[in-house]
């Protein structure tokens, strides 16, 4: 039985469509950045810088809470949780599509790290305040569902790929990093690491958990698996921010005497040393790993770094003292289908009688 004219014009444009899904560039996806503004005392800010990864220009200043520090972008790129480091704690909630503060969340004295569960359901928000301690929330509602009692001055926090454990660092001479058991908001474990533990960054495949210790120009490397410290890392002046590539490969530390260190995970060794701007503070990648941002307090920029060179191939000016501690890039919003996965099937036109 032939097929209508009509059916064989319909598999011939589906046939059409998958060869040119196959052999035409996706366009780009804008990522943008989410820069705290913390400001100095007594004049601190009260704004997050965006800026365009795929352009380096200011998208829009949004206006948060007092001394805004931490930040993190949730895994689907729709909203951005800010830390304001007032003693009043609060939380902003940026919907990155109208990049307006949709809800504002108290949390406790001083917050500062944030970071958000890989499912997107849970934020974690260290507090450094009186009590210590680190606030959930549920992204649903946008409300505080928990409180855990931690140690004092927790400051960085990340969490492992799959969401069973968050590690918090505490800003002491005697530095430890907590482990929290997301399953029953409770600390499993006490890490000793350097003095004045700063930045925390987990590699992708989860066995290991980098700490900035500020202290004494170092960096400890965390085995998950064991909760011990396997490596010690010396790096440049008063490590802050750290953040590991996409593929796993390369670790970026932030040091007070403007320069990043740059660490291979498979050697755990200083590879290359890259001059950036005055007092480097928060650092994360774009999701494609080619460009790192690189947050500098003093003079108030954002330093672009291309990974394949280790070079600045950008500055770009924001607001007054930046700190951005924490996975402040937002992931693309879709992910274009790899060119070796095969092309949608082409509709079954046959009449109902001769399908299979």
């Amino acid at each position: 039985m032939k097929l209508e004219g009509t059916s064989r014009q319909a598999i011939a444009a589906v046939t059409a469509l998958a060869l040119a899904l196959l052999v035409t560039p996706v366009a780009a996806i804008a990522q943008n950045a989410y820069i705290t503004n913390q400001g100095v005392y007594p004049n601190f800010a009260k704004n997050v810088t965006v800026i365009d990864t795929a352009t380096n220009k200011v998208v829009t200043t949004i206006g948060v809470g007092l001394a805004p520090s931490g930040v993190a972008v949730t895994p689907d790129g729709k909203k951005a949780y800010v830390a304001n480091r007032a003693v009043s704690g609060t939380v902003s909630v940026i919907d990155t599509a109208t990049n307006a503060v949709s809800a504002t969340i108290a949390v406790g004295s001083n917050p500062v790290g944030v970071a958000v569960k890989p499912d997107g359901s849970k934020v974690y928000v260290a507090s450094q305040g009186r009590h210590s301690t680190l606030s959930v929330i549920d992204t649903a509602t946008d409300s505080v569902s928990a409180t855990i009692d931690v140690g004092p001055t927790p400051f960085g926090i990340a969490v492992t790929p799959d969401g069973r454990k968050v590690f918090v660092a505490h800003d002491a001479v005697e530095g430890v990093v907590s482990v929290i058991d997301t399953a029953t908001n409770a600390v499993s474990a006490t890490i000793a690491v350097g003095r004045h533990p700063i930045g925390v960054a987990v590699k992708p495949d989860g066995s290991k958990v980098y700490v900035a210790n500020k202290g004494n120009g170092t960096v400890s490397v965390i085995n998950t698996a064991t909760n011990a410290v396997s490596a010690t890392i010396e790096v440049g002046l008063a490590p802050f921010g750290v953040a590991v590539t996409p593929d796993g490969s390369t670790v970026y530390v932030t040091n007070l005497n403007n320069t990043v260190s740059v660490i291979a995970t498979a050697t755990n060794a200083v590879s290359a040393t890259i001059p950036v701007g005055h007092g480097p503070l928060g650092v994360a990648f774009t999701p494609d790993g080619s460009k790192a941002y690189i947050a500098n307090e003093f003079d108030h920029t954002v330093s672009v770094v291309a990974t394949a060179s280790h070079s600045v191939v950008a500055t770009i000016g924001v607001g007054p003292a930046p700190i951005a501690l924490g996975v402040f890039i937002m992931p693309p919003k879709t992910l274009p289908r790899a060119a070796d996965s095969p092309p949608p099937a082409p509709p079954n036109l046959a009449p109902a009688s001769k399908r299979k």
